[in-house]
């Protein structure tokens, strides 16, 4: 199938990869509904018109996926101002990003994804926590680029909602269609990293289109699948339950 990128993405001027996952059918044949779980890049770049724009969307939890490294050089970014309440989860421990590159090697891979499923569960504890309290939506789930943390976190929800597992792949491999305007926006604004190049930033604002694929592949033969993963780690078939209600359509 073909998505529609545009229908679901949030063309900010300071930050990137920003869309909703509304729409999808999932179990017995329930939409995602729209315009409660948002997933971006990191937002420390908005504009004031940016900012506008957020609070339009009404988004009362904010959920952090980076490092605390990333956090402190990046900052939280601006949604707090507007009434978003800040949770900081991230998935990876500090030194967990050595220990990933020393175990499975440098850069971004469905295995790699898995090593991320070996380190303590509480933040995803806390995740899907915060996923099952109607009360804490909408929700915006980020790391720094919105691809891979965000992206693992992204594809577990929408196994629980019952999206087709083609859906959930073609929705992560939407991350590579904003990595030009991304590039354009550092070649104007604030210049690349040192010694990167437009063709280094835009390889790595994307994602290789079988990383999910061989990820979601790994999940059934380690664990039986996505939710017998949730379930190994004390995500109740309860708990579950009350995120279907609360993200899919009557």
């Amino acid at each position: 199938m073909t998505i529609d990128f545009t229908e679901r993405h949030h063309p900010f001027e300071g930050c990137f990869n920003f869309r909703d996952i509304g729409g999808y059918s999932g179990v017995d044949g329930r939409r995602v509904r729209w315009g409660r779980y948002f997933r971006a890049a990191r937002q420390d770049r908005m504009t004031p018109a940016d900012l506008k724009q957020a609070a339009d969307l009404g988004i009362k939890t904010q959920i952090d996926l980076r490092k605390s490294d990333e956090v402190s050089h990046q900052g939280r970014g601006p949604l707090e101002t507007i009434g978003t309440q800040y949770e900081w989860l991230p998935v990876i421990p500090d030194g967990g990003t050595a220990q990933l590159d020393e175990t499975i090697g440098k850069g971004i891979s469905g295995e790699r994804y898995l090593g991320y499923l070996k380190f303590d569960p509480t933040s995803w504890q806390r995740i899907f926590g915060l996923l099952a309290d109607a009360d804490r939506h909408p929700l915006l789930v980020h790391c720094t680029s919105g691809k891979d943390r965000t992206g693992v976190t992204t594809a577990f929800l929408l196994s629980i909602l019952g999206v087709d597992r083609q859906v959930i792949e073609e929705d992560y491999v939407l991350t590579n269609i904003d990595r030009d305007r991304y590039a354009d926006f550092l070649e104007q604004g604030p210049g690349f990293p040192e010694g990167a190049t437009r063709e280094t930033v835009i390889h790595g604002a994307g994602v290789p289109e079988d990383a999910m694929r061989v990820f979601l592949d790994g999940v059934e033969q380690q664990y039986g699948g996505p939710l017998q993963f949730l379930q190994s780690i004390g995500i109740t078939d309860d708990q579950q339950d009350t995120i279907r209600e609360a993200m899919l359509e009557q």
